[in-house]
């Protein structure tokens, strides 16, 4: 049986693609930078164009648009960088519509139609992503309370806690083997790919109900 293909758009090191492939989805990766850990099938170029020219060949389109643009570290102590970021967001998701396919952006100015935690899945961090989505309706999942402390250290003071910090370095954040098994990522060791990517559990999550409701419609 012939699995759908889905689009990975800025796949960075492929934390969302893994969860796409586990739900039943042949993946194929795009991003502008080489990602030499990339899982499956890779395109190094501008996702935007890409996405025009051959978005209505996949059957579903996921895309990590750029956040820094709209993090909130970049609208405040770093706000005199915010010009330096891309902000792909609307001209990305015009390209998106014009498929015609149903798609996931997970992105900071995605619309909420599905946020998810990792402490939802057990997993060791926090992690909050926002899911927008088109062309079908997702379950959302309730976000119980957070149980215990994240570990690190504030304003001078150092806390343990049952969840690691995975981003950044030093004041206790999570060493690189942490955050893979607190991500659930084993097929990459760099630091800058685990602080970007989505834990494969979400994708996984979204993608069973995506591909359930593409079997229905076909």
């Amino acid at each position: 049986m012939t699995r759908p293909r889905l689009l990975d758009a800025c796949c960075c090191a492929g934390g969302a693609s893994m969860g796409y492939h586990r739900a039943g989805f042949d993946v194929v990766g795009i991003d502008i930078a080489p990602r030499p850990n990339y899982p499956f099938p890779f395109i190094q170029g501008n996702a935007i164009t890409y996405i025009r020219q051959h978005g209505h060949e996949y059957d579903a389109i996921h895309a990590s648009w750029p956040c820094q643009h709209d993090a909130a570290i970049t609208k405040g102590t770093n706000a005199h960088l915010r010009d330096t970021y891309a902000d792909l967001y609307d001209e990305g998701r015009d390209a998106m519509l014009a498929t015609g396919r149903p798609w996931v952006i997970e992105t900071t100015r995605a619309r909420p139609d599905v946020v998810l935690c990792a402490a939802q899945f057990g997993l060791a961090t926090l992690r909050h992503r926002k899911f927008e989505v088109h062309g079908w309706t997702p379950m959302a999942m309730p976000h119980t309370p957070h149980k215990g402390r994240v570990r690190g250290h504030r304003h001078g003071k150092k806390y343990e806690g049952r969840y690691v910090a995975c981003y950044g370095k030093g004041g206790g954040k999570a060493t690189v083997p942490e955050m893979q098994q607190a991500l659930g990522i084993d097929w990459t060791d760099v630091h800058e790919e685990l602080t970007e990517a989505i834990p494969p559990a979400y994708t996984q999550f979204l993608g069973e109900q995506l591909l359930a409701q593409l079997a229905v419609a076909a």
